[in-house]
């Protein structure tokens, strides 16, 4: 059964598909979009590969969405039975104390746990808590109790349910990026009208390993990677660095951490959304970066960029999104690949 768009995005965000163990992810994504494709199939990494319009004219364009989510892993069980562990991608300890996680594929309910304030000193109460003061808490009375219901390598997820948040607003745990995922989902679901190859790939968060399996195998002519990207657009951030704001639009980006924008797609990119009247804005800080880092030194380089969703809070328990931004980065990316199709940039 198809789904809508909220429900696309309550289930793939509620999915656990830490980085390196995306099957739960890749198999809710494959029932959405193997009906509507030629071809639909993994490689030994667990990219998704789905390919449409081959008999099509025009430029074969990678179209690039990761699956997984920064999470923990259980690494030790204490002898009092509470777990060890460390993160899978970018975390920051900070917001993790008192967070309920489900661990393992069971999904098993926890807490994160620290020292009680009352107990610390006052120079450890100056200080931000790092991952080696955390815990995971399961309700284990002994090692030997823990380790019957966990084992060592498990991971550990943010126990965030899906939700609407204020006026068109959504808050999940794994907005990034499974609203990317869901973008290019329901773009797979629209006729293509140029040889497409739609990819959701794994292990993004801990170095865009998938994109660059993924894109030596498709050999695009160009590539659009969908992301989620950083809004810090709250109290005592100064508009510069403020990234993106919530419900500006899709993001495009100039310059990451990795990745200098072509100015010809980047030209491209705008020209359309203004065409289409799509509202769109522009990245504004470099740190960070994503699959397109990847993707565009595949072989002999990939002329491509990113269009991205502004999300609050990245990599935390609870991420925040505009549904406008969603539904207007699905109407860009169709328009680009509309004007593709009619030769609107020869490549």
């Amino acid at each position: 059964m198809l789904l809508s768009s909220e429900e696309l995005l309550r289930q793939l965000t509620e999915a656990i598909g830490p980085s390196g163990q995306e099957d739960e992810v890749r198999n809710l994504l494959r029932s959405q979009v193997s009906g509507w494709t030629e071809r639909c199939y993994t490689d030994v990494l667990g990219n998704l590969f789905c390919e449409q319009g081959s008999d099509k004219p025009g430029p074969r364009v990678m179209l690039d969405a990761h699956m997984d989510e920064v999470a923990l892993m259980v690494v030790h069980a204490e002898d009092n039975g509470l777990l060890k562990f460390r993160a899978i991608g970018g975390i920051d300890p900070r917001v993790l104390v008192a967070k309920p996680v489900y661990v393992g594929a069971q999904r098993l309910p926890g807490v994160i746990g620290a020292k009680p304030v009352h107990l610390q000193t006052a120079s450890e109460r100056r200080k931000p808590l790092n991952i080696e003061q955390l815990y995971i808490d399961i309700g284990a009375r002994s090692k030997e109790d823990a380790l019957s219901h966990v084992q060592l390598g498990d991971a550990a997820v943010f126990a965030t349910r899906f939700g609407i948040l204020g006026d068109g607003c959504v808050k999940a745990k794994s907005l990034d990026n499974r609203a990317g995922c869901a973008v290019l989902c329901e773009i797979l679901r629209i006729p293509a009208e140029t040889p497409r190859i739609g990819v959701f790939t794994v292990q993004e968060e801990v170095g865009l390993r998938g994109a660059a399996v993924a894109a030596y195998r498709v050999a695009p002519d160009l590539a659009i990677t969908l992301e989620t990207t950083v809004c810090a657009d709250v109290t005592d951030v100064p508009g510069h660095g403020q990234g993106t704001v919530l419900g500006g639009g899709p993001a495009l980006t100039v310059q990451d951490g990795q990745t200098l924008a072509n100015q010809q797609f980047l030209a491209f990119a705008v020209r359309t959304a203004e065409r289409f009247q799509i509202p769109y804005q522009f990245r504004r800080v470099k740190g960070g970066t994503n699959n397109f880092a990847a993707i565009q030194r595949s072989r002999a380089g990939v002329i491509g960029g990113s269009v991205s969703i502004p999300v609050r809070y990245l990599h935390a328990p609870v991420q925040v999104m505009a549904l406008q931004d969603y539904h207007n980065t699905v109407r860009l990316v169709q328009a680009m690949l509309h004007e593709l199709a009619e030769g609107g940039w020869p490549l």
